[in-house]
């Protein structure tokens, strides 16, 4: 089993949940008192959100790359950022460090594929809504992206970060969250990609299953799975930009 390095604390809340769902493929692939082999680098999000405030992201960028360096020097064999919101770093980070780097979009693009969908509905944080890095990446790889209107974007971006990083999960806010995702259903979104890593938290499937008409995609779970299936040899990792090793 290979070891799986984890850049997290991008909140705390969802790394906490990357090192559950990791550890529990392992049980549940391995039996027994299987787990998972991993390294989890934990960044202060205090520092990083004010710096996300200020629109200092070149220093964003470094204090993650020292973290990801970090992490290849104790031993892991892969990185994962825990966060969608930070894969606009995603080319730094693979650049920097001498080992694969997992992507989440392409993680949660091959699942969507699965799924058969090709017109995806996505929800996250402003700048993952709003800016290339992310929907560019899947229309690259021929999905149509529908995001919500503005104000429904402005609501998701607050609950995230007045919210979900501190770990409040509010039922006002999950049945917000499920008003747009059916608006976006409505839109002819044939699945939505729960584009931050803390949303599922909110948006759980065992409390919304039969509130929502269309497929969720939960990119923590996703790229937390597909993570121990790259440790084990069964998740192969295709050669590209962000793959050069």
């Amino acid at each position: 089993m290979r070891i799986v390095g984890l850049l997290g604390g991008l909140s705390w809340e969802s790394s906490l949940e990357y090192y559950r769902v990791f550890n529990e493929a392992g049980r549940r692939r391995l039996g027994g008192c299987h787990s998972g082999r991993c390294l989890l680098q934990s960044l202060d999000f205090g520092e990083i959100e004010k710096l996300v405030r200020a629109g200092r992201r070149a220093e964003i960028g470094e204090i993650m790359l020292a973290g990801a360096r970090g992490l290849e020097r104790a031993g892991a064999e892969l990185l994962v950022i825990c966060s969608n919101t930070s894969h606009f770093w995603v080319r730094q980070m693979a650049e920097g460090v001498g080992i694969p780097l997992l992507d989440i979009v392409d993680v949660t693009a091959r699942a969507a594929r699965e799924l058969g969908i090709a017109r995806v509905g996505l929800i996250g944080t402003r700048y993952t809504m709003e800016e290339d890095f992310y929907t560019g990446r899947l229309v690259e790889q021929g999905f149509e992206v529908l995001t919500p209107d503005y104000d429904d974007r402005v609501l998701i971006d607050r609950v995230i970060f007045d919210e979900l990083v501190r770990g409040r999960f509010l039922e006002g806010s999950r049945a917000a969250y499920v008003e747009i995702i059916e608006r976006l259903a409505r839109r002819g979104a044939q699945g939505v990609v729960l584009g931050c890593t803390e949303i599922e938290l909110l948006v759980r499937a065992d409390l919304v299953a039969d509130r929502v008409s269309i497929p969720l995609l939960p990119t923590t779970k996703l790229h937390a799975e597909a993570a121990f299936d790259w440790s084990v040899g069964e998740y192969p990792l295709v050669p590209g930009p962000l793959v050069a090793r």
